[in-house]
């Protein structure tokens, strides 16, 4: 029986993605070669490389005039990419917890950082408002979901600075303007695709700014990826395959719009439930809660029965859902490709449990 999955990463993936992606494993459209196999210098990968980036272009309304790159390292590595080549003397960071926390680490080892906005008073159980931005810095940064402590922010910031955002965990679950961003990132593994390949959506004009007197490491430099088509050196060809089947999976089913509706039916019966068990609440502030990675507590009484709930709802094929261990508790990450059934099935176990031990 297929399990409701709620990992944090990697993700639940459409169907049709793992359909296609296992056919594409065995013959890449009768090429005689797997997608494992295929050289990413033949025409056969290019047409898979140029699709998915057209697909992106589409279905995110990606401008023109920016650039769609696949990398490799995750969203980690970008987060001294960034700094290592547009931070000249200082940067502004939002701090919403650990992934931005990282971030912040990796860019003051390239120049001053100024944490202008920050929930860490709070446990980060709120996502900051009324940001104030500075304009004498060469960039703001922003993780616009925040996965380990379920706060995320369901606007683009208007900003006198480029915006650079960690898209990670949130990438296509509500349009974006990405006119308003200098350069989006993010790891596929979330809402896009397995592990192992990286988007950045880079706008040109941004990307001519980069740092000229700083020995930048050949691969960490953007301008060597625009210029090869993401294939400075061997992509990862299945990754970038299936990222290309679950756009084609979310233009099928109708795009952005009807990812951020169904995000939004999940979330809200998920908190309601949450927050109508008198097992379990909420840590995060109402209007910052996370629609990817909702995250719920045993209330002080019944906090014993942690371990107990997980197995019970193990036993009711649901997967996923222990916190992080920074954070403790539940976490039900609830990507693109979940289903409304997968919360439903969450919610009849919370009730279950409830009328076993309230």
């Amino acid at each position: 029986m297929k399990k409701h999955i709620f990992n944090a990463g990697p993700c639940k993936l459409p169907a049709s993605t793992l359909e296609n992606t296992a056919k594409a494993i065995l013959e890449l459209n009768n090429s005689g070669q797997s997608i494992l196999e295929v050289s990413h210098r033949s025409k056969d990968f290019q047409a898979v490389m140029d699709e998915t980036i057209e697909l992106f272009r589409e279905t995110f309304n990606i401008p023109a005039d920016y650039h769609v790159l696949f990398v490799g390292g995750g969203a980690s590595t970008q987060f001294a990419t960034v700094p290592m080549n547009f931070l000249k003397k200082k940067a502004a960071y939002i701090n919403t917890g650990v992934w931005s926390e990282k971030a912040i680490k990796e860019a003051k080892l390239f120049g001053e950082v100024e944490i202008i906005a920050s929930s860490e008073d709070k446990k980060h159980t709120y996502f900051p408002k009324g940001i104030k931005i500075p304009t004498d810095v060469d960039y703001v940064h922003i993780t616009t979901n925040n996965t380990i402590y379920g706060t995320e922010i369901f606007e683009d910031l208007n900003s006198p600075v480029p915006v650079i955002a960690d898209m990670s965990s949130d990438i296509m679950s509500r349009p974006v303007d990405v006119t308003k961003y200098a350069l989006i990132y993010g790891g596929a593994q979330k809402n896009l695709g397995p592990a192992g390949v990286t988007f950045v959506i880079i706008k040109d004009e941004f990307l001519k700014t980069a740092v000229a007197d700083r020995p930048i490491p050949t691969m960490f430099k953007y301008s060597v990826h625009a210029k090869s088509g993401s294939m400075n050196n061997t992509p990862p060809c299945v990754n970038i395959f299936a990222l290309k089947e679950t756009l084609a999976w979310v233009k099928s089913v109708g795009g952005v719009k009807k990812m951020e509706k169904n995000a939004i039916e999940r979330a809200d019966m998920l908190y309601a439930e949450i927050d109508r068990n008198k097992l379990f609440s909420a840590p995060v502030e109402k209007g910052s809660r996370s629609r990817m990675n909702i995250v719920f507590v045993l209330n002080e009484k019944y906090a014993p029965l942690q371990d107990e709930f997980i197995k019970f709802a193990s036993e009711r094929n649901i997967i996923g859902i222990k916190g992080h261990r920074d954070v403790g508790g539940f976490r039900a990450s609830a990507y693109n490709a979940s289903l409304i059934e997968d919360v439903k099935a969450l919610v009849e176990a919370m009730k279950e449990f409830e009328k076993l031990k309230a």
